[in-house]
């Protein structure tokens, strides 16, 4: 069987020339590489509008390892952290700080609802001494847009710094920090920018990172050190994952040949529109309205038919081809579908033929909850 299409919120199916540029075996020290690792940072910088204030740092592991990074690194010991919490992923970095030992406080929403600015501006104002706030940009535990910009010029306003996990959106939502001002921003190569799974980044004001020496908890996750050496001899402290970045390289390129973060985010949003449209004619619910919906990843309510076993439902897409995602909501029973990764709208149409067939042949009348 060929691989099967990704529609998760990844890893990603990748394009061929993505997976093409893994063939080749790089040395750390070899000067191509070093050269290919300085024009990512730079490409990332310039994405997030970024060039002139902050720096990109990247770092070996998963998203999370560079959101952990982020918070170990510029939240200070005598620092107190702020968590908006509408899902898994605010929960988590939640979890990060207190495990490091981070003073934090959460403003939680449920898993439905984007994060509350104005709760957000009565906290700050009540207590000074919290020094930071983190965000979720797309929260994909439901597939909610958060509104990143009025947090930020909430957070600016009083003063504080702003930390922001757009892991899930960076490449194809809109962020920049000339118009919406940042701290850090951490993502991954194996999101939206349609690379492959093994290296987070951290895009971070220089200033912040230079103030940052001593805080981090961790030798492998500081930052300031991370970006220290990169200033030094333009080399990674610990092996770096050459492969990973070999493909990340060729997928900054077909982003930009795509129309960057204009022309992905218009991509994703057909088939974000394609696959809502189908799945409503078969009966099913989205969790959100269309109003709070990213095009990212579509929450679905479980349908009533008591035909329906979701680990049945998800076997047989498997099958066909199609690969989707359990549900992670404490708010209702449901499941997932992903729009992102090197997919479009004839690969969105044949997954929702391939719902149909399967819908049939389960006996399912109807996906309605």
């Amino acid at each position: 069987m060929s691989d099967p299409f990704l529609l998760t919120p990844g890893p990603l199916t990748t394009s061929a020339t993505v997976k093409q540029a893994m063939l080749r075996d790089w040395g750390s020290r070899d000067g191509a590489f070093i050269a290919m690792n300085a024009r990512v940072r730079e490409r990332l910088a310039g994405l997030a509008g970024a060039g002139e204030t902050h720096v990109a740092v990247p770092l070996q592991g998963s998203g999370t390892f560079a959101v952990e990074a982020m918070i170990g690194t510029l939240v200070p010991r005598s620092g107190k952290l702020l968590v908006l919490v509408n899902g898994a992923y605010g929960h988590r970095m939640a979890r990060m700080a207190a495990v490091m030992g981070r003073a934090v406080a959460i403003l939680e929403v449920p898993e439905d609802r984007p994060v509350d600015p104005a709760a957000l501006d009565r906290a700050l104002a009540a207590d000074t001494a919290l020094s930071h706030v983190a965000v979720v940009h797309c929260e994909t535990t439901s597939g909610i847009l958060n509104p990143v910009a009025e947090v930020a010029g909430i957070v600016a306003a009083h003063g504080r710094a702003l930390l922001i996990d757009s892991m899930s959106a960076f490449g194809a939502l809109p962020v920049d920090a000339r118009t919406v001002p940042f701290t850090a921003l951490a993502a991954s190569s194996n999101k939206c920018l349609e690379g492959v799974p093994g290296m987070g980044f951290v895009i971070v004001r220089r200033d912040a990172l230079a103030a940052a020496g001593g805080n981090a908890h961790s030798l492998s996750l500081d930052l300031h050190d991370q970006a220290r050496g990169f200033e030094a001899n333009a080399q990674w402290r610990f092996t770096p994952p050459t492969h990973v970045l070999a493909a990340f390289s060729q997928a900054l390129d077909e982003h930009a040949a795509e129309g960057g973060v204009e022309g992905r985010g218009a991509r994703y949003a057909g088939n974000c529109r394609i696959l809502v449209e189908g799945m409503r004619t078969l009966g099913f619910q989205t969790l959100l309205p269309d109003a709070l919906q990213a095009p990212i990843i579509v929450t679905f309510r479980m349908p009533r038919d008591p035909a329906f076993a979701f680990q049945a439902f998800y076997d047989r897409l498997r099958e066909r081809g199609f690969v989707i995602y359990p549900g992670k909501l404490t708010v209702a029973d449901s499941f997932r579908i992903g729009c992102i990764g090197r997919l479009g709208l004839a690969e969105m149409r044949a997954a929702l033929d391939a719902v149909r067939a399967t819908l049939a042949e389960m006996g399912v009348s109807s996906g309605a909850p």
